[in-house]
């Protein structure tokens, strides 16, 4: 298929109201504008944003909402200028589609930190250009600018690189950024999505990995993931034991909680990472920060860097833990992740939505 000024009519899960759920609906993609990729997607993971987005848990959805920004799928036509791919080429979009990609920040590999107005969200976003709203992946197809659009490398299975998206990139760049690697004492806080993925990628960078968690039933699962240790945060005496032995806590805990016990545990000059968590946070004494311990947020990484993410899961062979879904089950499995009742994340086969048209 050759670039085209026509629009795609487009099958899709979407939500058009807090209480409406997730259920089909057609949506348009634009026509290829000279930048454009176009992409037949094949699947796309579920993130928990996407169902706070779908309910408007955060207030700012705008409805009709198409969630979806772990996508993966095939070229299959492409506009008069691009040059970073072509038609059969396996390709994967995260979480933003487009940025002024011209600030400093943006120049500097951090287009999700775009100063011009912020990043363009793959979904619930406005286009830059023509203030459209921007629809996510679950969807037959997607367009996008190129730049925006990432290599699937070759070998990587396609559903389980989806969750890379997101969850693969938002646990690698805070531990890149802090240059974990042989000798490091890394924690992970809490095991679902983004922990799994946390405990695989420090290990893999070389660390020494413990999982953190309340659940007993969770030491089992961290062994096979590639952790070192467990660490049950109920048992005072072994949290007490492992002050000031870490050098990062990745905190993947997705709900409002003290981070402090996960200070203490912290060396000098320590780091405890946020990525789960979007809340106010629980008060805490600033007592604890005389240590110099440094506590921050992470969220996705840049183009560059989420690139770079992928091809380092496809050279050590790190895949996170799936389960594939048919289009017309995803409101089973929002409720079965919120009941965390998913090990560790699910990816929709988006042949089932062209089967069932």
């Amino acid at each position: 298929m050759t670039a085209s000024t026509n629009e795609y009519p487009t099958r899709a899960y979407g939500a058009t109201a807090p209480d409406s759920g997730v259920g089909p609906m057609q949506i348009t993609r634009r026509g290829l504008r000279h930048d454009d990729v176009l992409i037949e997607i094949s699947h796309c993971g579920i993130c928990h944003s996407d169902l706070h987005s779908a309910r408007n848990d955060w207030g700012f959805t705008t409805y009709p909402i198409v969630p979806g920004h772990e996508i993966v799928g095939t070229v299959s036509a492409v506009g008069e200028s691009v040059t970073r791919h072509k038609v059969g080429d396996r390709v994967a979009i995260g979480c933003m589609v487009d940025s002024c990609l011209e600030c400093a920040h943006c120049e500097a590999g951090y287009e999700q930190s775009c100063l011009d107005g912020g990043m363009t969200g793959t979904y619930n976003g406005k286009d830059r250009r023509d203030g459209s709203l921007t629809f996510g992946g679950y969807s037959e197809r997607i367009v996008a600018r190129e730049e925006f659009v990432l290599k699937v490398p070759e070998g990587m299975p396609m559903a389980e690189a989806a969750p890379l998206l997101c969850a693969g990139i938002t646990s690698y760049s805070p531990l890149k950024t802090w240059k974990v690697g042989p000798g490091s004492k890394v924690a992970v806080a809490g095991l679902g999505g983004l922990g799994h993925m946390g405990v695989k990628l420090a290990a893999a960078m070389g660390a020494e990995v413990t999982v953190l968690s309340r659940s007993e039933s969770k030491r089992a699962d961290a062994e096979k993931l590639g952790a070192h240790a467990f660490l049950n945060t109920e048992d005072k005496a072994a949290m007490k034991a492992r002050r000031g032995y870490f050098d990062m806590v990745l905190n993947t805990i997705p709900v409002r909680h003290d981070v402090t016990p996960y200070l203490h545990i912290l060396k000098i000059n320590g780091v405890q990472v946020l990525v789960g968590m979007i809340d106010m946070m629980p008060e805490m004494h600033t007592g604890v920060f005389l240590g110099r311990k440094v506590l921050t947020g992470s969220g996705i990484g840049g183009l560059a860097e989420t690139q770079e993410m992928l091809d380092f899961c496809a050279e050590k062979g790190i895949l996170p833990d799936i389960e594939v879904i048919a289009m017309q089950d995803v409101q089973t499995a929002y409720e079965r992740m919120e009941a965390s009742d998913i090990k560790y994340r699910f990816v929709i086969d988006m042949e089932s939505l062209r089967e069932n048209a």
